[in-house]
């Protein structure tokens, strides 16, 4: 798949958005990607995590994992064009941990994902999770890499797309200086 089409693809979706926005992280950025908005297109879902799935499809991966909410529906597609089982991780007092029976076998070959990546907090709580049950992390995909390549998770890192988005911590945001109104547009509660 082609930068050009990803880029086509967040476009039509309405992926992209730009203004001064409170990301999951803490950091604000004058872009944000809602890629939630990807998955309400099956064709769209389909074709990008398509494209993640021919990047492990020799990995011998059996079984594929994300954090929720983000990634709940792209843990299936992803799982689903590989031909596997998915689960996903979900906060239950503010950590992340398994619920609803799922469970990680130990040794198993598991590829931990996520819709868009900024400092990747929530992927490395997954990455302890897959650890702690002894499974095997056989890489980190996600749709968008916001750190253009930066991120180290310690396991191969493949995305459908990455970009250099520059995010700011609070007291060194240049938009916070300029006034513009601050807007958290993400799903967790956080104060602005």
């Amino acid at each position: 798949m082609t930068k050009e089409r990803v880029l086509e693809i967040l476009k039509e979706a309405g992926v992209l958005m730009e203004g001064h926005f409170l990301l999951t992280s803490g950091r604000h950025s004058n872009k944000y990607l809602q890629c939630a908005k990807i998955f309400q297109d099956a064709r769209y879902s389909e074709e990008l995590c398509g494209a993640l799935a021919e990047k492990f499809k020799d990995q011998g991966i059996e079984l594929v994992i994300g954090p929720a909410i983000g990634a709940i529906q792209m843990s299936y597609e992803v799982s689903r064009q590989l031909g596997v089982r998915n689960i996903f991780a979900e906060r239950e007092n503010g950590k992340m941990t398994l619920r609803r029976s799922f469970e990680i076998k130990p040794g198993q070959k598991v590829l931990v994902v996520e819709d868009v990546v900024t400092t990747g907090g929530s992927v490395r709580e997954v990455i302890d999770i897959v650890k702690e049950y002894g499974g095997e992390v056989a890489g980190v995909g996600v749709v968008v890499d916001r750190t253009g390549g930066k991120i180290d998770f310690g396991v191969p890192l493949e995305s459908v797309i990455s970009l250099d988005v520059v995010s700011y911590e609070q007291e060194e945001c240049p938009l916070c200086k300029e006034n513009i109104p601050l807007v958290k547009p993400g799903s967790r509660n956080l104060k602005v």
